[in-house]
């Protein structure tokens, strides 16, 4: 019987083709794939769908799909590396400069039922991913941030467990790579955080990087968890101000030579990593009624008090007699 026509493989997926970026296809115009339809789990909404294994170049490992072609379509990314497949970036990086939420659930139980009524909305090629509402501020902030040539060098091999050990003993013979592991944070990566966007330690570095070239750098000061915005519009309110970010209060402030029209204004977050992330997503400003404004972190408390106080004038010295 067909997987179609059977109730079981009703929401199972079927594909002559995986959805790739050029780095992962590799720079083989002659590559060659295998196909096994149903050969695998989805890693992310657990379908059976059809995998794709293949050789992007010489020297390089084999490579295959991990998610089915439906998941992939909703986050507009690779089936194998997860990137973004416009600008060749985590989905954590493009959500945060984008301000989209993630509306997939992250439950083993609602996650194929959420795939099977997203595939009906797909209609081809077409990505569900919509960012035509999204800031132009974070738009440029990709731009800058894109990946425009293809990065070979991740196709390369893993590195050889048994040279690690000290164990190898096919030399120059062995496919794999003879060198030393580096253990840190980025080596340490799931397909569930690639894909939903959350926790992913590649996506936080390339945020923190680009956030602090912007003149955006964390304070030391923990206690600090507020922005500071300037050059407002005329007709800015709170309202306008107000996103998809977790704040507390808003308080906007005159310019002294237009007491009744707000220029300024400082944005209250809950907790620090939720003004941290703030920061990251408008480094390159924001656009607020049209016009681009621009955010720097607040001071803390202490400096400010100790900027208020005026200079204790130095004692005398006592007249020698």
């Amino acid at each position: 019987m067909p997987p179609k026509l059977d109730i079981n493989k009703a929401g199972w997926e079927q594909s002559e083709f995986p959805i790739l970026c050029e780095t992962c296809l590799g720079d083989n115009a002659f590559v060659r794939m295998s196909k096994q339809e149903f050969g695998r789990s989805c890693g992310t909404c657990a379908r059976p769908f059809t995998v794709f294994r293949w050789n992007p170049g010489t020297g390089m490992r084999f490579k295959t799909t991990v998610i089915c072609q439906t998941c992939a379509k909703i986050k507009n990314v690779c089936q194998t590396c997860l990137l973004d497949l416009e600008y060749g970036l985590p989905t954590q990086v493009r959500d945060t400069a984008l301000a989209l939420e993630n509306e997939a659930p992250t439950s083993d139980i609602n996650r194929e039922y959420y795939a099977q009524n997203m595939e009906g909305k797909l209609e081809g090629n077409k990505s569900l991913l919509d960012s035509a509402r999204a800031q132009s501020a974070g738009k440029e902030m990709l731009k800058q941030l894109a990946r425009t040539d293809p990065y070979y060098k991740r196709n390369r091999p893993h590195v050889c467990s048994f040279f690690v050990k000290g164990e190898c003993k096919r030399g120059d013979e062995c496919p794999y790579r003879h060198e030393k592991p580096v253990e840190n944070e980025l080596s340490k990566q799931n397909i569930q955080d690639r894909y939903y966007g959350r926790n992913d330690a590649v996506a936080k570095k390339i945020l923190l990087t680009h956030a602090s070239s912007m003149g955006l750098q964390p304070p030391d000061d923990q206690s600090v968890t507020s922005l500071f915005i300037s050059s407002l519009p005329v007709t800015a309110t709170e309202q306008s101000i107000r996103t998809r970010r977790d704040f507390v209060s808003i308080s906007l402030h005159c310019n002294s030579e237009t007491a009744t029209v707000p220029r300024c204004a400082f944005v209250n977050f809950r907790d620090r990593p939720s003004a941290e992330l703030a920061a990251q997503a408008w480094a390159n400003g924001l656009d607020i009624e049209g016009e681009r404004v621009s955010v720097r972190w607040g001071r803390s408390k202490n400096s400010a008090a100790s900027s208020s106080k005026p200079p204790v004038a130095a004692p005398k010295a006592a007249a020698s007699s």
